[in-house]
């Protein structure tokens, strides 16, 4: 009897901490951005926001048209994901110029994912959690 009550206990823990999987994982969807879109342009980085749960590297675009800058984000990965890709929090820096290669917002405010930045002074290409690790990357 005693043996049966642990089981069903256990299923029973188990159930719950199934159920919450979902809830637990659901703000690392990527639903806003459009996966089979991709933009590239030249800015000037504002900010490196170095922060958990997601990097936001800000930019300003200047119009093809002339007028006045546009600001973008361009949300990446955790600090620790990058970090075992090579990234610092000192990888961009305000002023740094920049080729920045994202997917858009599905909603088309300025913004996106980021698949790729390449810094124009130096030519050095950084990609967010790569699959392996790049020790070494300034």
């Amino acid at each position: 009897m005693k043996h049966t009550a642990v089981r069903a206990w256990c299923m029973i823990l188990s159930a719950q901490l199934s159920g919450a999987a979902p809830n637990a994982w659901g703000h690392h969807s990527f639903a806003m951005f459009e996966p089979f879109k991709s933009f590239t342009f030249k800015a000037t980085v504002k900010t490196f926001q170095w922060t958990n749960p997601h990097v936001v590297l800000w930019v300003l675009v200047q119009p093809e048209g002339g007028g006045a800058p546009q600001e973008w984000s361009v949300e990446t990965t955790s600090p620790g994901v990058l970090t075992r890709s090579g990234w610092s929090r000192l990888s961009l820096k305000p002023g740094d110029r920049v080729s920045v290669t994202f997917s858009p917002l599905r909603d088309g405010s300025h913004g996106g994912q980021l698949h790729s930045v390449t810094l124009l002074e130096t030519g050095q290409t950084l990609v967010p959690g790569s699959g392996k690790e790049q020790p070494g990357l300034q």
